[in-house]
């Protein structure tokens, strides 16, 4: 996994990341949320999840302490990076000022 990330999140082509976890309740709430940014942008992002649990080592690399955090990666570079709950709005607003 840990190579196929870099190379996902080297890419031109904004890359929002959700680390999550199954047994995380806002996670879940997020998810659809997550859906809908995707609809709306189609090849303008990519959204990748990472399961906290199954990559453990990915979670520690980028500090993830709490789930959901979400970072946006553009080039290899983070950009920006969130942890909690965002409406869809509010997403959209943060790649769009990174686009």
């Amino acid at each position: 996994m840990k190579s196929n990330f870099n190379s996902i999140t080297q890419e031109e082509t904004p890359v929002l990341v959700d680390f999550f976890a199954d047994w995380c309740g806002p996670c879940k709430a997020l998810a659809p949320i997550l859906k809908e940014v995707k609809n709306e942008l189609g090849d303008q992002i990519k959204i990748v999840k990472i399961d906290v649990d199954k990559n453990q080592p990915l979670a520690t690399k980028y500090q993830v302490r709490g789930v959901p955090t979400m970072i946006l990666f553009q080039n290899g570079k983070q950009c920006w990076r969130q942890s909690g709950v965002l409406q869809k709005h509010e997403i959209l607003e943060v790649i769009n000022a990174h686009r």
